[in-house]
């Protein structure tokens, strides 16, 4: 199987990407007329769940680090269209979307078993920014009420999406290009990240929360936040650092959780032009910090963490 960029479908017509508004920009959703768009469509067979990225591994000494190639999962918004109107922007693995649809509504409230039907997937790519799938379902006619109610009051949820945006192509819109690189050496991460896990104190008290930790470029703690969301914790990190005064490009920033596309996004609109994690990137979160100019440093352990530099990241075949 092929491991390497999401094949390149064309785009969604501009209607078929809308997302639902929230009912505080508008009191009415957007409605879709079918076969409008002239994306592909696809079968749950044509996705794919990992992609193949080129890293440098590095034991945090000067010597010349080890090229690996290392499996990541795929990432991708998924909106997901019902009777015609645009619910949700989800971000999901983009394997098994059929399977992810029937349930997800089921889980919403807005469909029983044996009420979802054939899901048809489209794609859409957004070149280097990363691709976006819109999954379109029928459900019976008694249905409608309770969707476009429950689409009007949809809030964004920290645990499972980006719901109420404008549709997959603001999911993956543009970040602004970071000023500077990192000057931060191997030996400065490994401090960062001793020093990081003996200022957890909430974590060492309930082994339950995340960590963001700014290091200047010595690997000197210089903020530290813990939340049980990592997301939460990144925002209060940030938000310290404004408060503080302290400039973001003048250090990095450093995880415990994995390297999501919104932890990328987050750290380049501080202007921090490094992010580590303790844990593997997605496939979206590689592309976003490569457009972005954003280095990242990933399975950083006590012995060695996985360079991904900010130039050309995929594995082709």
């Amino acid at each position: 199987m092929r491991l390497c960029r999401h094949p390149a479908y064309p785009q969604l017509s501009k209607d078929s990407r809308r997302a639902p508004q929230h009912a505080c920009h508008s009191a009415h959703l957007p409605r879709h007329e079918p076969g409008t768009t002239g994306a592909r469509k696809l079968d749950d067979t044509q996705t794919t769940g990992a992609v193949a990225i080129r890293a440098l591994r590095s034991d945090y000494t000067e010597a010349a680090g080890k090229r690996t190639d290392l499996s990541v999962p795929a990432e991708a918004p998924i909106a997901i269209e019902t009777n015609g109107i645009a619910y949700a922007v989800m971000m999901a693995t983009p394997i098994d979307l059929s399977d992810f649809v029937t349930g997800f509504l089921m889980a919403e409230g807005l469909a029983l078993v044996g009420e979802v039907g054939d899901v048809a997937l489209h794609a859409t790519d957004n070149g280097e920014w990363g691709a976006g799938y819109v999954a379109r379902v029928n459900l019976p006619s008694e249905r409608l009420g309770p969707i476009l109610e429950r689409a009007r009051r949809r809030v964004g949820d920290s645990s499972c999406g980006i719901c109420g945006i404008e549709g997959v192509e603001a999911a993956l819109r543009p970040l602004p290009m970071l000023a500077r690189r990192s000057a931060a050496k191997p030996q400065a991460i490994r401090r960062g990240l001793v020093a990081m896990r003996e200022g957890q104190a909430l974590g060492r008290r309930t082994r339950a929360t995340h960590a963001a930790a700014f290091c200047d470029e010595e690997g000197r703690v210089l903020l530290l936040r813990e939340d049980v969301g990592r997301h939460n914790a990144l925002d209060k990190l940030v938000g310290a650092l404004a408060r503080a005064g302290i400039e973001a490009g003048q250090g990095f920033i450093i995880m415990t959780s994995r390297c999501s596309y919104e932890l990328v996004e987050k750290t380049v609109r501080a202007g921090c032009p490094l992010l580590v994690t303790i844990s593997a990137p997605t496939d979206l979160a590689v592309r976003r910090a490569r457009a972005a100019g954003l280095a990242l440093a990933v399975v950083a352990r006590d012995d060695s963490m996985l360079i991904v530099d900010p130039g050309p990241s995929f594995v082709e075949e």
